[in-house]
């Protein structure tokens, strides 16, 4: 198999960093990015420092590296609070680095895949992508539009090779989730544990998501079996939408 050139931003730690090991572990040669310098040198990989919301940022990003046959939009952030109490600013945020991220990095990457006639770009969404959850209006809003960029490229990319999927997993274990218990024990009378179920309260396993099952159906999309595998969100929420 042909090795080919994966990159991941926000691949420094929790989700992306388990999938820039287990595309390693596939076989390909492997770019993380971030905006922090030494987190990145920390995860072992080649790297470049990147602000995904920053055209030029991600455009001398793209330009430092060998062409990427893999596109893993993973840098994101969540800031919570009711949706008509949510500042222009909070707002403006979640859509730049949730949304207007994984636009710049499609912008920038996906060309070199359609003139080679093969690749992937997978956006890290969430099930926040496919329903709403209260409190988290720009949030919900900015991985809805990822969604609707994901479709939008996969219908416009059909012919060309390259395929454009999500990936939306529910509340997930990384430095994330620890954030928004923490700002939930602190804003209630909850403690850490009960603040846990109150986020998993929908997810009938109730356990919190891996990033190693997040990063295992990266590894899928990525590979041959999933060709015809075009415009979709992989759900990975340990039952919730179903329930």
């Amino acid at each position: 198999m042909e090795t080919k050139h994966a990159f991941i931003s926000g691949g420094g730690s929790g989700i992306g960093l388990a999938i820039a090991k287990r595309l390693q572990n596939d076989g390909r040669n492997i770019t993380v990015a971030g905006r922090n310098e030494e987190q990145l040198k920390e995860s072992g990989f080649n790297y470049v420092v990147m602000d995904v919301t920053n055209e030029e940022s991600v455009s001398s990003g793209f330009s430092a590296m060998d062409p990427v046959d893999i596109l893993i939009s993973n840098a994101g952030a969540a800031q919570t609070a009711p949706l008509l109490k949510t500042p222009l600013s909070m707002w403006q945020a979640m859509l730049d680095v949730n949304l207007t991220g994984a636009f710049l990095c499609a912008k920038a990457g996906i060309p070199n895949m359609i003139d080679q006639g093969w690749g992937r770009f997978i956006v890290i969404a969430s099930t926040s992508a496919l329903k709403g959850y209260a409190y988290t209006g720009a949030y919900t809003a900015s991985k809805h539009g990822a969604m609707g960029l994901v479709k939008t490229l996969a219908i416009e990319l059909a012919k060309s090779g390259v395929t454009a999927n999500a990936v939306c997993p529910g509340f997930t274990e990384t430095d994330l989730l620890s954030r928004s218990i923490e700002n939930i024990v602190k804003t209630t009378k909850m403690n850490e544990e009960q603040a846990l179920k109150a986020l998993l309260k929908d997810n009938p396993m109730g356990r919190a998501i891996q990033p190693e099952a997040v990063a295992a159906s990266v590894s899928w999309l990525c590979s041959a079996d999933a060709d015809s595998t075009n415009g979709q969100p992989i759900v990975i929420d340990g039952g919730e939408l179903a329930s």
